[in-house]
């Protein structure tokens, strides 16, 4: 799949990914673009659900994987995954998915609030009645505290190259 812009879109619209044998969805507006799976570095003092970083046209993102809150099993990255890079907080994050289905867009019926199904369920906002399945919508905010992301930042910051002063010719004779 090429590189996906999908900055411009409805409130009621999810975007649906595959983990697993499972669908699951964002709501579009937190979602920057999908990218192909490209290679990671690893950082060694990160939170349990981030897998290292990765540069996308010149950003350090971090990588984030987090099937396990779920009760999924780890995967590995593959050429057919996918990056959906997506905003949670103050943060531009690249969320690992095994395969994107596609962009839906949500009439009022087919939204469930969580409160009415699961209340309490930390990671899910919602619940989206598709054609032929249920969708769980995920809530990106609720999986990484505030501490995690302050570490994280911290952890971008110090992997950042220092900016060298470029060097100057001296002219002779001065």
């Amino acid at each position: 799949m090429e590189n996906t812009n999908l900055i411009s879109s409805k409130p009621n619209q999810l975007l649906v990914f595959v983990w697993g044998e499972a669908r699951y969805a964002l709501f579009l507006s937190a979602v920057k673009k999908v990218i192909q799976a490209v290679e990671i570095m690893e950082l060694p003092e990160a939170s349990r659900y981030i897998l290292g970083v990765i540069n996308v046209q010149g950003d350090i993102l971090p990588v984030i994987d987090i099937r396990a809150c779920f009760g999924l099993p780890e995967s590995e990255i593959r050429l057919n995954t996918h990056f959906i890079l997506a905003k949670t907080g103050d943060h531009i994050v690249a969320l690992v998915v095994d395969e994107v289905m596609g962009i839906h867009e949500l009439k009022g019926s087919q939204l469930v609030e969580v409160e009415h199904v699961a209340p309490g369920a930390k990671y899910i906002r919602g619940l989206a009645k598709l054609e032929d399945d249920l969708v769980l919508i995920c809530d990106l905010d609720q999986f990484l505290t505030n501490d995690e992301l302050e570490a994280l930042d911290d952890i971008l910051t110090e992997s950042e190259p220092e900016s060298q002063p470029v060097p100057t010719e001296e002219r002779e004779g001065d």
